[in-house]
Protein backbone atom coordinates (compact mmCIF):
# COMPACT_ATOMS: atom_id res chain seq x y z
CA UNK A 1 0.00 0.00 0.00
CA UNK A 2 2.95 2.47 0.94
CA UNK A 3 4.23 1.27 -2.59
CA UNK A 4 1.03 2.34 -4.06
CA UNK A 5 0.60 5.99 -2.13
CA UNK A 6 3.87 6.63 -3.36
CA UNK A 7 3.79 5.85 -6.79
CA UNK A 8 0.00 7.73 -7.18
CA UNK A 9 1.96 10.93 -4.88
CA UNK A 10 5.01 10.54 -7.62
CA UNK A 11 2.39 10.55 -10.77
CA UNK A 12 0.66 13.63 -9.53
CA UNK A 13 3.86 15.86 -8.69
CA UNK A 14 4.68 14.77 -12.23
CA UNK A 15 1.51 15.41 -13.89
CA UNK A 16 1.80 18.82 -11.94
CA UNK A 17 4.73 19.51 -13.46
CA UNK A 18 4.06 18.84 -17.21
CA UNK A 19 0.72 20.76 -16.68
CA UNK A 20 2.73 24.14 -15.59
CA UNK A 21 5.15 23.14 -18.03
CA UNK A 22 2.67 23.54 -20.61
CA UNK A 23 1.33 26.62 -19.53
CA UNK A 24 4.27 28.54 -20.71
CA UNK A 25 4.74 29.35 -24.58
CA UNK A 26 7.47 28.12 -26.13
CA UNK A 27 9.76 30.47 -27.09
CA UNK A 28 9.77 31.29 -30.76
CA UNK A 29 12.61 30.12 -33.07
CA UNK A 30 13.93 32.95 -35.53
CA UNK A 31 15.25 31.83 -38.25
CA UNK A 32 17.35 34.61 -40.66
CA UNK A 33 16.20 34.65 -44.35
CA UNK A 34 18.92 34.03 -46.32
CA UNK A 35 20.11 36.92 -48.40
CA UNK A 36 19.95 36.04 -52.16
CA UNK A 37 22.33 37.49 -54.25
CA UNK A 38 19.57 37.87 -57.17
CA UNK A 39 17.50 40.72 -55.35
CA UNK A 40 19.88 43.34 -54.17
CA UNK A 41 19.11 45.11 -51.30
CA UNK A 42 18.51 48.84 -53.43
CA UNK A 43 16.65 51.74 -53.55
CA UNK A 44 13.74 51.24 -56.32
CA UNK A 45 14.42 55.18 -57.98
CA UNK A 46 18.49 55.08 -57.76
CA UNK A 47 19.70 57.49 -60.16
CA UNK A 48 22.05 56.31 -62.69
CA UNK A 49 26.06 56.51 -61.68
CA UNK A 50 28.13 58.96 -64.54
CA UNK A 51 29.82 55.81 -65.97
CA UNK A 52 25.99 54.77 -66.80
CA UNK A 53 24.68 57.74 -68.08
CA UNK A 54 27.87 57.96 -70.45
CA UNK A 55 27.22 54.04 -71.57
CA UNK A 56 23.93 55.49 -72.44
CA UNK A 57 24.70 58.20 -74.33
CA UNK A 58 27.71 56.34 -76.22
CA UNK A 59 24.80 53.46 -76.76
CA UNK A 60 22.55 56.10 -78.65
CA UNK A 61 25.56 57.23 -80.50
CA UNK A 62 26.57 53.71 -81.71
CA UNK A 63 23.97 53.25 -83.51
CA UNK A 64 23.68 50.68 -85.96
CA UNK A 65 27.89 50.21 -86.04
CA UNK A 66 28.76 46.74 -85.62
CA UNK A 67 31.38 44.50 -84.97
CA UNK A 68 35.35 45.65 -84.36
CA UNK A 69 33.89 49.15 -85.61
CA UNK A 70 31.32 49.40 -82.78
CA UNK A 71 34.32 48.04 -80.58
CA UNK A 72 36.48 50.75 -81.38
CA UNK A 73 33.86 53.76 -81.57
CA UNK A 74 32.40 52.76 -77.81
CA UNK A 75 36.33 52.67 -76.07
CA UNK A 76 36.87 55.80 -77.58
CA UNK A 77 33.46 57.07 -76.60
CA UNK A 78 33.78 55.70 -73.06
CA UNK A 79 37.06 56.49 -72.48
CA UNK A 80 37.07 60.29 -73.82
CA UNK A 81 37.34 63.47 -70.89
CA UNK A 82 34.15 65.35 -70.03
CA UNK A 83 34.47 68.41 -71.89
CA UNK A 84 35.65 71.57 -69.69
CA UNK A 85 32.37 72.95 -67.71
CA UNK A 86 31.75 76.89 -67.99
CA UNK A 87 32.26 77.01 -63.84
CA UNK A 88 35.25 74.87 -62.50
CA UNK A 89 36.09 74.95 -59.16
CA UNK A 90 39.45 77.00 -58.36
CA UNK A 91 41.55 73.79 -57.70
CA UNK A 92 40.74 72.33 -61.20
CA UNK A 93 41.64 75.23 -62.70
CA UNK A 94 45.11 75.16 -60.99
CA UNK A 95 45.25 71.32 -61.75
CA UNK A 96 44.30 71.84 -65.79
CA UNK A 97 46.74 75.10 -65.90
CA UNK A 98 49.78 73.49 -64.23
CA UNK A 99 49.40 70.14 -66.52
CA UNK A 100 49.92 72.47 -69.40
CA UNK A 101 53.11 71.76 -71.27
CA UNK A 102 54.19 75.61 -70.90
CA UNK A 103 53.78 75.92 -67.66
CA UNK A 104 56.11 73.20 -67.15
CA UNK A 105 58.86 75.02 -68.68
CA UNK A 106 58.46 78.35 -67.62
CA UNK A 107 60.27 79.44 -64.42
CA UNK A 108 59.97 83.04 -61.69
CA UNK A 109 58.49 85.67 -63.31
CA UNK A 110 57.17 84.42 -66.57
CA UNK A 111 55.18 81.43 -65.13
CA UNK A 112 53.71 84.05 -62.51
CA UNK A 113 52.43 86.14 -65.62
CA UNK A 114 51.28 82.59 -67.95
CA UNK A 115 49.60 81.20 -64.66
CA UNK A 116 47.58 84.08 -64.02
CA UNK A 117 46.22 84.82 -67.53
CA UNK A 118 45.53 80.75 -67.71
CA UNK A 119 43.85 80.96 -64.71
CA UNK A 120 41.38 84.44 -65.35
CA UNK A 121 41.17 82.64 -69.34
CA UNK A 122 39.57 79.40 -67.76
CA UNK A 123 36.85 81.03 -65.97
Amino acid sequence: MKKLLSLVALGACLSFGAAQAQDKAPAPVVVAPAATPATPATPAAKAPTAQQSKMTTCNQEAGDKKGDERKAFMKNCLSAKPAMTAKQTQQEKMKTCNADEKAKTLKGDARKAFMKECLSAKA
